[in-house]
């Protein structure tokens, strides 16, 4: 038997890619009896923020993921594929009709129970997937945080994250400060005093996202995690001696200290993904598009995560978790969903059936599920268990995230296609096609 606490879409997944392999599931869910702030209904699957799942074209990052998913046969995806509404390049739902239909199905099977229950402990023995989202109730996620570290529960802010192609060497270069570590640990973004006078001017009069709901319960911001604009407004040199500070470094082109330089650091170990180090914002999308853009090495930059502040509650995925979503300590205990440090509605589904696939074949009823890191779902489980991810944070489908093509494709529709066809050969070759419901 398999327990999986929490009916939000990567717990729904997982139970439903559990009881599909013959294990008998309890599923678990603290509503009806009792609810968080976000939450308006009682049943499973329920959308809190958009109905959108984003793009539906398969040359996407959202739109290969959810592709992926309908080739292990996703409960989520056969559900919103039967229950859309026009939305232009988008796959969209009837919100309620979607979570009615995850409710009913899962209710209906015979390998699933419905207990409706709050844990307040992590359960002791068996098999369990643990998909209590980003709300966690402030008892579990207390356990969470003892037994684990690393939970977070306050104002996360975090700093955007920008493909490596996308940077402009030409107005930037590679070191390290002082010389030490390798020559290319940072890709270094170097402004001088006109440059960085007009950015600062911007920064700190840009537009920021209002904070609202369940997110103004818990105003706490750690110094750590200043946003830039904040830190900015303290003073016109305030960040050029924080995050943007030239010292120890030397612009090969000029042969002279910057005025002021960004650091990019790398996100990942294939080196395709670079952070703007210092840079968690709250500032809107749009503006960190324009604003960052002043940069001159960012000024054609493609961003794969925005900057985002929100409450939030995750592990330290890339030192806890196996890419199979299961403990590195606990093979029979899994974790799904955004408290792995996935972030999106499609994400949360994709971790849950990964997880209820792997924790079925704990049970030895299948065979075990690690997809390779040319698929978008690989990449994911990639990310959020490779342990040289520093400073982690959450990361939702995006191209970004995938190993480089063999070839160089400059168009990025075709690119993407061939990021969709490499992934998608994968499943073909192994006759993973859009299996059917239960």
């Amino acid at each position: 038997m398999i327990k999986v606490i929490g009916a939000g879409l990567a717990g729904c997944e997982a139970a439903w890619q559990a009881a599909n392999r013959g294990a008998h599931v309890e599923l678990y869910d603290m509503k009806p009896q009792k609810r968080t702030p976000a939450h308006k209904t009682d049943l499973a699957a329920e959308l809190v923020c958009s109905n959108s799942l984003k793009a539906a074209r398969v040359n996407s990052a959202a739109g290969l993921l959810k592709e992926e998913m309908r080739r292990l046969g996703s409960l989520l995806m056969q559900c919103a594929d039967k229950c859309s509404v026009p939305a232009g390049g988008a796959l969209a739902v009837d919100r309620e009709i979607f979570s009615k239909m995850v409710t009913e199905k899962l209710q209906s099977h015979p390998n699933i129970t419905f207990v409706s229950m709050e844990w307040t402990s992590l359960p002791g023995d068996g098999v369990n997937v643990i998909a209590t989202g980003p709300l966690t109730s402030d008892s579990l996620a207390d356990d969470i945080k003892m037994r684990f570290g690393g939970a977070l529960s306050f104002f996360d802010a975090a700093a955007p994250i920008v493909t490596a192609e996308s940077i402009d060497m030409d107005c930037a270069f590679t070191a390290s400060r002082y010389g030490k570590g390798d020559g290319d640990d940072y890709i270094n973004c170097p402004l001088n005093k006109a440059e960085y006078e007009a950015f600062h001017e911007a920064l700190v009069s840009a537009e920021r996202t209002p904070l609202h709901g369940v997110d103004v319960q818990n105003p706490k911001v750690y110094e750590g995690c200043m946003p830039i604009e904040v830190m900015a407004q303290r003073g016109s040199d305030t960040i050029r001696f924080g995050p943007m500070k030239p010292v120890g470094l030397i612009d090969p082109k000029t042969g002279h200290r910057p005025w002021a330089c960004l650091q990019l650091r790398r996100e990942n170990a294939q080196g395709t993904m670079y952070n703007l180090v210092g840079f968690q914002t709250n500032l809107k999308f749009g503006e960190q598009k324009r604003v960052f853009g002043m940069i001159p090495a960012l000024k054609n930059a493609e961003f794969v995560r925005y900057g985002v502040m929100h409450r939030n509650t995750f592990i330290d995925s890339p030192r806890l978790l196996n890419a199979d979503f299961s403990l590195r300590d606990d093979p029979n205990m899994f974790f799904a969903g955004q408290m792995t440090g996935v972030e999106g509605y499609m994400e949360s589904g994709a971790s849950g059936i990964i997880a209820g696939i792997n924790a079925a074949a704990a049970l030895g009823l299948c065979d075990k599920l690690v997809l390779p890191d040319y698929t978008m779902m690989g990449a994911l489980s990639s990310y959020i268990s490779d342990s040289s991810v520093k400073d982690f944070q959450p990361m939702g489908a995006n191209l970004g995230v995938l190993p480089p093509l063999d070839i160089h494709i400059r168009d990025k529709q075709q690119r993407a296609q061939a990021y969709a066809d490499r992934s998608l050969k994968y499943f073909d070759e192994r006759g993973l096609g859009n299996e059917t419901d239960s």
